[in-house]
């Protein structure tokens, strides 16, 4: 078998024309997969719709509840920074339940990937930066609380600092996010909690690499989770809109195998999802996006890890 991936077409919704939010790159990314033959009916996974309880354990039920009916204020959807419509809530519920079912792949085949997710400036009570609801925080809560997990880490390589998804876990051991964001980024106020790397503005491919050697090693190491989620945002980007750091194609291809490797190297599953990436080109950033999908693809078949025992 090939290695899993998980699409709706509802992630790319009709939207407003020239809007920052490169909607369309979710479509597009599929369809790039198609023609790299990484992405075929075989492998494509659909999620079901999100089971509301499942989100409501992560999030607060009163803020779901008002997002859904479509009763968040001006100032809550004007910090979201996307229009709301009943459009929006079925691609964001999608989204989240594609993250939950990519961490389902990811358990029984040991890697996994989206072709969306990794809204982490979501926060318990409100939507911050284009994320509404932080899938990363809903797949890691299910992971504990269903007992799939004891342990989960968040490795986020997104070049903002997953802010939202720390706010959920401060006061918890069995979550550990760890951000290696840009230093001076959004969001101007960083939190404090878990585990944070920062990354120069400006680093280039090497640079970047040996930040990751220094630290993924060690953490995966000294924390021993058992259970990985991995936000591969691509706005690290040399040439991405909103980026300030300067990798390559080549450079974010050789970040995504360097931490699937380590990951899969001591025996743990990994579930990936895209995050940020931006380009008022909506093709290259897809492209951009993809280089997670290819890194996934090379390292499944190397290790042949689709032979049916």
């Amino acid at each position: 078998m090939k290695l899993p991936l998980v699409y709706h077409p509802h992630y790319s919704i009709p939207f407003p024309d020239g809007h920052r939010f490169p909607m369309a790159k979710f479509r597009l990314l599929y369809e790039h997969l198609i023609q790299l033959e990484i992405l075929t009916p075989d492998n494509c996974h659909e999620p079901s719709p999100l089971s509301l309880a499942t989100l409501m354990k992560a999030h607060q039920p009163d803020y779901v509840q008002r997002f859904i009916r479509g009763q968040l204020s001006t100032e809550e959807v004007k910090a979201i920074g996307l229009p709301w419509s009943d459009w929006l809530v079925e691609r964001t519920l999608r989204a989240v339940s594609g993250t939950l079912l990519t961490t389902e792949l990811a358990l029984q085949y040991g890697l996994a990937c989206h072709l969306a997710g990794g809204t982490h400036h979501a926060f318990p009570d409100r939507g911050v930066g284009f994320c509404i609801f932080n899938d990363l925080a809903v797949a890691a809560t299910h992971l504990i609380e269903s007992g799939k997990a004891t342990k989960v880490m968040i490795i986020d390589c997104d070049v903002h600092q997953g802010d939202g998804t720390i706010a959920f876990f401060q006061d918890m051991e069995t979550v550990l996010p760890v951000s290696f964001h840009c230093e001076e980024n959004f969001p101007a106020d960083k939190q404090r909690e878990g585990i944070n790397i920062p990354v120069p503005k400006g680093t280039e491919d090497q640079a970047y690499l040996r930040i990751l050697e220094e630290n993924i090693p060690k953490l995966l190491d000294q924390h021993s989770p058992d259970f990985v989620l991995y936000d591969a945002g691509a706005d690290v980007h040399k040439d991405d809109r909103l980026g300030y750091v300067n990798l390559s194609d080549q450079g974010i291809l050789a970040r995504d195998r360097y931490v699937i490797e380590q990951v899969l190297d001591r025996g743990l599953p990994i579930a990936c999802v895209i995050g940020g990436g931006y380009d008022h080109n909506h093709q290259k950033v897809a492209q951009r996006h993809s280089l997670l999908h290819q890194a996934a693809h090379e390292i499944w078949q190397e290790r042949d890890m689709g032979r049916v025992n």
